[in-house]
């Protein structure tokens, strides 16, 4: 695979983190169930504050009887291509939990659907499809329609799908799905505490 110059990194690492990305352009595949389970499987294994497992994966396959609830949660700009994708999930963490006998507050629980979330992009992406993460959604609804237990957030919106070749792109298509790069890492790596002036 050959990648474009901002997706080079600056030290080796596996190929696979510069091969994630959130492709918009999609076939309209249909993300067969036993496919999706196996990107859920890698999630599972993703570390977690005293092991609490706070990450929840709601999902609607495409065409089947949850999607167009699950889509009508996105906002428009999303639900124009996500509408070429194969599954919907949603993230969501559990801000309780349990530490012996008691139901306590979690201090990781996003942090630890975020490792997951990874996990799970990274199996999509092994698997021959891609995840595309949004917040783009109607946070003020979906609690309301996912359901959603008491001290439950929702993370973000993950659309999967199979990846448009780029030969099917179209001259606009192609720019705007080019991989973006990263900042250095000297930007964000400090030895010791925070110098003065640094945010």
């Amino acid at each position: 695979m050959t990648l474009p110059q901002p997706r080079r990194p600056d030290h080796e690492i596996d190929p696979i983190f510069v091969e994630r990305h959130s492709p918009r352009a999609f076939t309209g595949e249909a993300v067969p169930e036993s496919e999706l389970m196996r990107m859920v499987e890698a999630a599972r294994w993703s570390p977690s504050g005293y092991n609490s497992q706070p990450w929840r994966f709601l999902y609607a396959l495409k065409d089947d009887a949850h999607w167009p609830t699950f889509f009508d949660l996105l906002v428009p700009g999303n639900q124009r291509w996500v509408a070429e994708t194969g599954a919907i999930v949603f993230i969501v963490s559990n801000g309780r939990m349990r530490v012996g006998d008691e139901l306590k507050p979690s201090y990781s629980a996003s942090f630890d659907a975020g490792a997951a979330s990874l996990a799970f992009q990274l199996q999509a992406i092994r698997q021959g499809w891609h995840a595309h993460g949004m917040t783009g959604f109607d946070h003020a609804r979906a609690p309301d329609v996912l359901r959603l237990p008491e001290h439950h957030r929702i993370e973000a919106a993950f659309a999967v799908g199979r990846k448009r070749a780029e030969a099917d792109l179209s001259e606009e298509q192609r720019s705007r799905e080019a991989p973006n790069g990263r900042r250095p890492i000297t930007d964000f790596v400090v030895a010791g505490p925070f110098p003065a002036g640094i945010d």
